[in-house]
């Protein structure tokens, strides 16, 4: 195995900058991705995404200049050949009809095969189905490259764990799966990780195993946070809250402690649909991953639908009226929108003749743009009458909002998270 490392990092999102940066304290990085206005933004030591410490992003692209080891970047294929060990870390998503969208990981393996040179590897991070990484990018990289795989070239995975807005669970705290398609190359990923990763690593028998690991982590909690969503629905029909039962019921020491809630970002509300695709493709109907799917997808409707019979019992007339909906992303204090399930309420409320404004302190306002075709306030104006609000996202901001005032002017609060004082609020989930 050559020892002369050199990384290159594809793709530099939430998942792949932290992990160049990381590498760049030890070894030469390359930073890629094929956006180059993110390459231009990531030169000037800035990240919109919030993830990186922009101290040590700074430190390292200093490094970088005046050392063999730090980061550099780059948007050019070309500067790939100049590394041995890539490490892909692009987005895998799924389409509007809820199936896999491998078209950026086989693009990816594309670009790289054109690269890879005798005994380079090959490390995949992307949340893909168990044996994607040997059925699906394996025959890209021979067929673009020419050489044989465990031949010429080798693989590995090791999922990523990054969990937007958490400070605390950092890339380097969390423990990191590793595994390769050999023996040794196993040894050698699981080695390299190592070199990083403070909370240590766990190497897997096989890198099928390695991707089942990490798909069946965001399944599991998909399919307990459903069960607590359809609580949820059960609880408004008897008209007992949630969160009481919820707080009797973890007296008991090993009940599980999940909550209802929205179910969006790039993982939970996604990687169960990786698995029952593969669940299908070998025979088998996963019906509890797809029931928990379906149920957490029903529950924005809900909320929306439930917003507007409390405003109906109040007397409030339904078209024409306003409404606010605060928050955007998929969970708090990070700008990080997508699968966000707030915009299918704000959907669900302007199909009734609702005007929604949308307020979101994170997030990026162009970016929803581009994204929805919708609209963030730039500024909250207190003057601005609203006769329903719904508290999203529990991002800090919005702790110390003045839900008195709204209340007494009568209007319908609904909060999702259940953390604004009760007193004020006509419902949560």
């Amino acid at each position: 195995m050559n020892k002369n490392i050199k990384i290159a990092v594809i793709g530099l999102g939430y998942v792949g900058l932290p992990l160049a940066i990381e590498f760049a304290k030890k070894y030469p990085v390359l930073g890629f991705d094929i956006n180059e206005q993110r390459i231009q933004e990531l030169c000037k030591g800035e990240d919109h995404t919030r993830e990186a410490d922009v101290k040590e992003l700074c430190e390292m692209i200093a490094l970088g200049e005046k050392d063999e080891n730090g980061l550099r970047f780059s948007h050019n294929p070309e500067d790939l050949k100049a590394y041995n060990i890539y490490i892909v870390t692009v987005p895998t998503p799924i389409d509007k009809f809820n199936s896999p969208d491998l078209n950026p990981l086989i693009k990816a393996s594309q670009m790289i095969g054109k690269t890879l040179s005798k005994g380079d590897v090959v490390i995949y991070e992307s949340t893909v189905f168990p044996g994607c990484t040997e059925e699906i990018c394996v025959p890209e990289l021979e067929k673009t490259s020419g050489m044989k795989f465990n031949q010429d070239f080798y693989c590995g995975y090791s999922p990523e764990r990054i969990n937007p807005g958490d400070k605390i669970n950092t890339l380097t705290k969390i423990k990191k799966v590793t595994s390769g398609s050999t023996g040794e190359i196993s040894i050698f990923v699981d080695n390299l990780y190592a070199s990083i990763i403070e909370a240590g690593t766990h190497c897997a028998p096989s890198m099928k195993v390695a991707e089942a690991s990490k798909v069946i982590e965001n399944t599991q909690r998909d399919i307990n946070i459903s069960f607590m969503n359809e609580l949820a629905i059960i609880f408004d029909k008897i008209g007992i809250d949630t969160n009481d039962v919820l707080e009797a019921a973890a007296t008991k020491w090993n009940f599980l402690k999940y909550k209802p809630g929205l179910v969006g970002g790039h993982c939970i509300s996604v990687d169960p649909y990786y698995l029952a695709q593969k669940a299908i493709s070998v025979g088998y109907h996963p019906d509890v991953i797809l029931s928990g799917r379906r149920v957490n997808n029903s529950i924005a409707p809900f909320i929306a639908n439930k917003t507007i019979k409390m405003m109906i019992q109040k007397g409030i007339k339904i078209s024409g009226s306003k409404a606010l909906i605060m928050g955007v992303t998929f969970k708090e204090n990070c700008p990080d929108i997508r699968n966000s399930k707030v915009f299918d309420i704000h959907r669900e409320l302007t199909e009734f003749g609702i005007s929604v404004d949308l307020y979101d302190p994170w997030v990026n306002a162009e970016e929803v743009k581009e994204e929805y075709n919708l609209d963030i306030l730039p500024a909250f104006d207190k003057n601005q009458d609203y006769q329903a609000i719904i508290v999203c996202v529990m991002h800090d901001e919005f702790k110390s909002f003045d839900y008195k005032k709204y209340k007494e002017a009568g209007a319908v609060i609904f909060d999702v998270k259940a953390f604004v004082d009760r007193e004020l609020v006509d419902a949560r989930l």
